[in-house]
């Protein structure tokens, strides 16, 4: 089994307007979507798709949080979320007018409690199971909470994923996480050195000092470039996105974990679910919202 962590699920509101925002003014709806969003609850969706059963992990609180249960329930999502005392599970708003704005809620607090809840649910993980967590750690919630998630784990033989940035990412590499994904941007932050989406030599040899560090295998998002990965095993993979018009940069990166992950679990070959994983992340960068799994194997098929 799968299991994926998001801390802090939300409600995505897009608003498309006719014309350009004007502050002040009557503005017209063109037309509006809203998604169940956060990293983890979007690989899940997409693991969904390719087949891959799992369970979603997290936080979530009042009506807005029944709603990001249920719906994920009415998509065919497993889900065993923490249910909060307190607050709303966030609605976050996209503004979509010529620039797109965007409007992020505040996290609902959570109490010791509510975290060793958490805890206790990963401490029934098995050594076959995948643990995927994804994303920030909100400001109300303990710097160091991944590193705490994965200290609770029974066995560290559980395969650990691990997308998110910063110091949040470099203090869970002494716990040897089998997989971590940064962005090229990223990983200029945590080098605090720029890094060209182009140079894959150099984005290579950073990806084989995060691995020094306790990673096991690392792959490096580049946009347009495509992707970057660096096996345990000694291997690296890279290869270029295919063209098209990208609609959706916040979801592939997302879609391409869950790509490599169901792709690892179907051949056990990391080129494979290289592939699979950049396939993904284009499929769902090419359209709105997140690639189906038909979408994503047919992609699969023009790079393989």
């Amino acid at each position: 089994m799968v299991y994926t962590i998001t801390f802090s699920p939300s409600i995505d509101y897009l608003v498309y307007l006719r014309d350009e925002f004007r502050p002040g003014a009557m503005n017209r709806m063109q037309k509006d979507a809203f998604y169940y969003g956060g990293k983890g609850i979007n690989v899940s969706q997409v693991l969904l798709g390719l087949g891959v059963d799992n369970t979603a992990l997290g936080f979530t609180a009042g009506f807005t949080g029944r709603e990001i249960e249920d719906g994920l329930n009415r998509l065919g999502c497993k889900t065993d979320f923490v249910h909060l005392s307190r607050g709303h599970s966030r609605i976050n708003i996209k503004l979509k007018a010529g620039e797109e704005s965007e409007i992020n809620a505040t996290s609902p607090d959570v109490n010791g409690e509510e975290l060793n809840a958490l805890y206790e649910k990963l401490s029934g993980l098995s050594e076959e199971d995948i643990l995927v967590i994804a994303g920030a750690v909100p400001e109300n919630l303990p710097d160091d909470l991944i590193a705490y998630c994965i200290e609770h784990l029974p066995s560290d033989k559980i395969r650990v994923v691990v997308d998110t940035s910063g110091d949040a990412l470099f203090n869970i590499l002494p716990y040897h996480p089998f997989l971590i994904k940064p962005n090229h941007i990223e990983l200029s932050e945590l080098f605090n050195e720029e890094f060209n989406p182009s140079d894959r030599e150099g984005i290579a040899k950073a990806a084989g000092l995060l691995q020094q560090k306790g990673a096991r295998n690392v792959l490096v998002s580049l946009a347009s470039e495509g992707a970057l990965l660096v096996t345990e095993t000694g291997q690296m993979f890279a290869r270029e996105a295919p063209h098209g018009i990208v609609k959706n940069s916040v979801g592939s990166g997302d879609s391409m974990v869950a790509g490599f992950i169901a792709g690892y679990l179907e051949r056990s070959d990391y080129e494979d679910a290289f592939i699979m994983g950049l396939a993904a992340g284009s499929a769902s960068a090419f359209i709105e919202g997140l690639a189906s799994g038909d979408e994503i194997r047919q992609m699969y098929r023009l790079l393989r």
